[in-house]
């Protein structure tokens, strides 16, 4: 039974939410950049194969990479133009490793692929719920919440479920992409939550939103009222609030056992994005091919919320919003507590929520100091581990050691490095033993 308010998540921190550059500016096109970087890996899973070659024209929309096995998602091109080549390019992570990549050369006539599924028109109740979900697949969309994982695999359970929860939290500081999706696009999304809950045969659908986006809530609360069947939430301001296991408790009161999914408590999450994106697809015929992106940060001249061609240099959206007034301290795909360093010759993939530029000033190094046994980064983690003790096990490669601590059950989610007074780099330590842990598996 859900309870009579939202619950209130363990630890999490309150950070400075930075989101006021850009919470009232609106959502507006991107012009098209010289090329497009079309990444064959934007999703958890294995990477798409090319279905293109040099030399070939493609229409906007058209497929160009198709899902390698179950786990993996199609790609389609985001404007019409020449393939340029199929090679590799940086893809937005900090090692700088490139991944495998179509290139594309739009030719501004934005000529749409003649075999674009037709729109499905029907109420939601009255499709097939076999019928969206094969929408969702065709259409490549993934999680828009960053962790882009394929949205047709959660669309499909192997089990019952009762709840569907639609994240609209948006808790990670400076992003604001998603608020300006509810406020501009509410009976879309709404629209597209009613589609997920049928495609599920969910008994309930609810849209959790953090309570300081008033708009956002008045705007879903209008939609819903109008178009029915989904339920509309305010949960606390609190990081981190969107992750999927503590939105599921903040609305339901249920926690998710340990090394368990949500699904295995009734429940599925899904982003607001995805359920602006599965509207699309099935009522237009529409695969994934932009996004929302907020390009801010102090380093930005003019922050904004872009809808980005997938593919778009870096570069280009932040000549877009009135380029750059300093150096970069620090470059991001995603909010400053869970992005990552990225390139900017990188291009928007579909789960990138952010491209956020870094002055000097908002950059905290990670220190030389030693842990001083605090407490603080106890008392902050969501979900009751003792980070530093997994960071010291890490530190001193004691793999097996920090795995007992509780290293797979951590969310990296940065609030024991937020308040950490040594600014100890805990996530770094934290990835570095998960990478070591998955280099060992491998060889083995």
């Amino acid at each position: 039974m859900r309870p009579s308010k939202p619950a209130l998540i363990r630890g999490g921190v309150r950070t400075a939410e930075r989101k006021h550059p850009t919470a009232e500016r609106a959502l507006e096109p991107v012009a098209l950049p010289e090329r497009l970087y079309v990444s064959l890996a934007q999703h958890i899973g294995a990477p798409a194969q090319p279905t293109v070659a040099a030399g070939e024209a493609v229409a906007k929309g058209q497929r160009i990479g198709a899902p390698d096995g179950g786990l993996s998602a199609a790609i389609h091109a985001p404007a019409s133009g020449l393939v340029e080549a199929v090679t590799e390019h940086p893809a937005p992570h900090p090692s700088g490793l490139t991944v495998a990549t179509v290139v594309i050369a739009p030719d501004g006539a934005e000529r749409w692929d003649p075999q674009r599924p037709a729109p499905l028109t029907a109420a939601a109740e009255a499709l097939a719920p076999e019928a969206i979900a094969e929408r969702v697949a065709e259409a490549g969309i993934v999680g828009m919440g960053g962790a882009a994982f394929p949205a047709v695999i959660k669309l499909t359970p192997r089990t019952a479920v009762e709840t569907l929860i639609v994240n609209g939290s948006e808790c990670e500081p400076y992003l604001t992409g998603d608020d300006r999706l509810m406020r501009e696009r509410a009976a879309a999304v709404v629209d597209g939550v009613r589609l997920m809950r049928h495609a599920l045969r969910a008994a309930r659908a609810i849209i959790g939103v953090e309570d300081n986006k008033p708009a956002a809530l008045e705007a879903l609360r209008r939609a819903t009222a109008r178009l029915g069947a989904v339920e509309v939430a305010a949960v606390p301001s609190l990081w981190p609030q969107g992750s999927e296991k503590h939105l599921v408790y903040a609305l339901t009161g249920r926690e998710v056992p340990a090394g368990k999914l949500a699904a295995d408590i009734g429940a599925v999450v899904h982003n607001v994005g995805t359920a602006y994106a599965t509207h699309r697809a099935v009522r237009e015929g529409r695969p994934l091919i932009d996004r929302p992106v907020t390009v801010g940060g102090g380093a930005v001249a003019r922050p904004a919320n872009l809808e980005a061609p997938l593919g778009t240099p870096f570069t280009h959206l932040l000549e877009q919003a009135g380029g750059l007034r300093e150096a970069p301290a620090r470059l991001l795909a995603g909010g400053p507590m869970m992005g990552q360093q990225a390139p900017a010759e990188a291009g928007v993939a579909k789960g990138t929520t952010g491209v956020i530029a870094l002055g000097a000033a908002e950059v905290r190094e990670p220190g030389g100091a030693p842990c001083i046994r605090c407490g603080r980064c106890v008392a902050a983690c969501p979900m009751g581990l003792m980070p530093f003790e997994i960071a010291n096990r890490a530190a001193a490669d004691d793999l097996d050691g920090a795995a007992a601590q509780g290293l797979d059950d951590c969310l990296a989610c940065g609030s024991c490095a937020y308040v950490c007074p040594a600014a100890r780099p805990l996530v770094q330590l934290f990835h570095y033993a998960r990478g070591q842990r998955a280099e060992q598996a491998a060889a083995q």
